[in-house]
């Protein structure tokens, strides 16, 4: 346990940043499951505006810290990559 009062504040703080970043990661990995299910339902218009959904959430993420710039255009990217491949699929069939 912290001694000095700056530490304890400290603690407090970084426990709630904790608590916020752990919910704030728990929806984005909701709403991505959302969009897979779309995806695997053949409903690509849900899944374009959920996608859309995930690519807001993951740029918030991003300004608030919470994700790195990186892994937030790798998660985004591969999202896309994913609905394009399901939209090609779906006009040649």
């Amino acid at each position: 346990m912290p001694h000095h009062k700056s530490a304890k504040k400290a603690l407090r703080q970084s426990e709630k940043r904790r608590l916020r970043n752990r919910a704030f990661k728990s929806r984005v990995k909701t709403e991505i499951k959302k969009f897979l299910n779309y995806l695997n339902a053949h409903d690509l218009e849900k899944a374009e505006a959920q996608l859309r959904i995930v690519q807001s959430l993951l740029h918030k993420g991003v300004s608030k810290g919470i994700f790195h710039w990186k892994k937030a255009a790798n998660k985004i990217s591969k999202l896309f990559k994913k609905f394009e491949s399901a939209k090609n699929k779906a006009t040649t069939h």
